[in-house]
């Protein structure tokens, strides 16, 4: 039985079969989960390398996919750096039942503050990220109550694929 549906989006300078996203995939599926996996390294190649990616386009893309998944059933988003960023961002126009986020970004230049609509959240985070300060994290968090694990790690989550994984699967197992 179909449960629902995942739409799990890579960071900057990533792709589709990235290790983590290949995890959470694993995981979607032995749960009873669909998923997909959107390519963005078209638009991240529009950037130069000061920038982080065509933003917008990679928003306007995952609703999109959003949309026609929300039809079928529940959804849920899924992203890591910059792809948690839009799926936080899609699951404020389109119903969404659960959010999972490795290193958000809880700023973007001149893109809005992150925010996400009020779902249950599941955040797992590098204590030593290098581009997002846990800090920032931490009181983004708090404020929605969300599910947070801090790990002894970097903005990459290297060391915490398997961690993700398993916290991927409790968040998918309370829906």
């Amino acid at each position: 039985m179909i449960r629902g549906h995942c739409i799990l989006s890579h960071g900057f300078e990533s792709g589709p079969d990235a290790v983590k996203v290949t995890a959470l995939a694993e995981v979607a599926e032995r749960l009873g989960w669909t998923h997909e996996r959107p390519d963005y390294r078209d638009l991240d190649a529009r950037a130069d390398i000061s920038q982080l990616g065509d933003v917008a386009s990679r928003l306007m893309r995952l609703r999109g996919l959003a949309e026609a998944a929300a039809k079928r059933g529940p959804l849920v988003l899924v992203g890591s750096s910059l792809g948690a960023y839009i799926a936080a961002q899609v699951s404020l126009q389109v119903t969404t039942h659960g959010l999972f986020l490795l290193a958000p970004p809880t700023q973007m230049g001149p893109m809005p503050d992150l925010d996400a609509a009020a779902v249950p959240v599941s955040i797992v985070h590098g204590w030593d990220d290098e581009l997002i300060p846990a800090g920032a994290v931490i009181n983004w968090a708090h404020t929605r109550r969300a599910r947070l694990l801090l790990v002894d790690d970097d903005h990459r989550l290297g060391k915490h694929v398997d961690t993700c994984a398993e916290a991927f699967a409790q968040l998918l197992a309370l829906l």
